[in-house]
């Protein structure tokens, strides 16, 4: 029972912070992130049929029925209740499905996009190679995963042996402690001549919690770091193998590591 509910932690993450990342009239962090990570543009979606694969609350899903896209989400969680709440005008129908037994037709969807999901499950390489299936010939997949080139987290992937055991809510009320008291430390250290911005640089490497101006966002991109089970970094070099033996081509990268994206085959004589 409990491997089967490795998601709960963002069921009450996305409860929780249910429009924080919704981009608005003033904002627009959640349609320049997916652009930058996949290398896709509106256009691309424009009268297309998605799939969303662990749609949280709905922040890239929003941006692509902005874009004239009908998307359909899913999450492992209950986030795409909160997903179908905050989308409920737009084109878009979500609803909790496991990715490794997706209820849907071979072919179904003409673009299939994954933003920072899949490392999140049990086995990110067999999740990836499930989805290809439901994708039409000629149709585009995406996904955007963590990097394992850059070390920085070895201290935060102890720590997360602990923090992944702790419950949602507990975790989350120390971190609206502990980001704010790390975030001003931070600052502080900074404004110090000379030692400051080293011995802020030290603490930052041996306990990392998001930098981010907003607070609201500072803790919960925290807490989305250090509460999942499963956390599996990845390689450029790995995730194109895993394209190319899906039969994917055209592979492409984004602007951010590891964003990757390829297309499927064509059937002969379709264009």
């Amino acid at each position: 029972m409990e491997e089967n509910n490795y998601a709960n932690s963002f069921g009450y993450q996305w409860t929780r912070f249910q429009r924080t990342q919704l981009d608005h009239a003033q904002r627009n962090l959640s349609e320049f992130d997916f652009i930058r990570k996949t290398g896709l543009q509106p256009g691309d979606f424009a009268g297309k049929v998605v799939l969303d694969v662990g749609c949280g609350m709905g922040r890239f899903a929003e941006v692509a029925t902005r874009w004239g896209a009908r998307v359909v989400g899913v999450d492992l969680s209950a986030a795409a209740e909160v997903a179908a709440k905050n989308l409920a005008d737009r084109e878009f129908v979500g609803f909790q499905a496991d990715v490794f037994a997706l209820p849907f037709a071979p072919e179904t969807f003409d673009l299939i996009y994954s933003m920072g999901v899949l490392h999140h499950t049990p086995d990110c390489e067999k999740a990836f190679k499930t989805l290809p299936q439901y994708l039409k010939p000629g149709g585009t997949i995406a996904v955007w995963l963590y990097s394992g080139y850059n070390k920085w987290y070895r201290f935060s992937d102890q720590y997360r042996k602990i923090t992944h055991r702790m419950s949602p809510q507990a975790l989350h009320t120390f971190f609206r402690v502990a980001v704010p008291f790390f975030y001003w430390l931070n600052r502080g250290l900074k404004a110090i001549p000379a030692v400051g911005k080293p011995v802020a640089g030290a603490i930052h490497h041996v306990f990392p919690v998001n930098t981010h101006p907003d607070p609201e966002v500072r803790v919960l991109d925290t807490l989305d770091w250090y509460s999942p089970k499963y956390q599996s970094k990845h390689t450029y070099e790995q995730v194109f193998r895993w394209f190319e033996s899906c039969g994917l081509e055209g592979v492409n990268i984004g602007n951010v590591p590891v964003g990757v994206r390829g297309r499927k085959p064509p059937r002969t004589g379709q264009q």
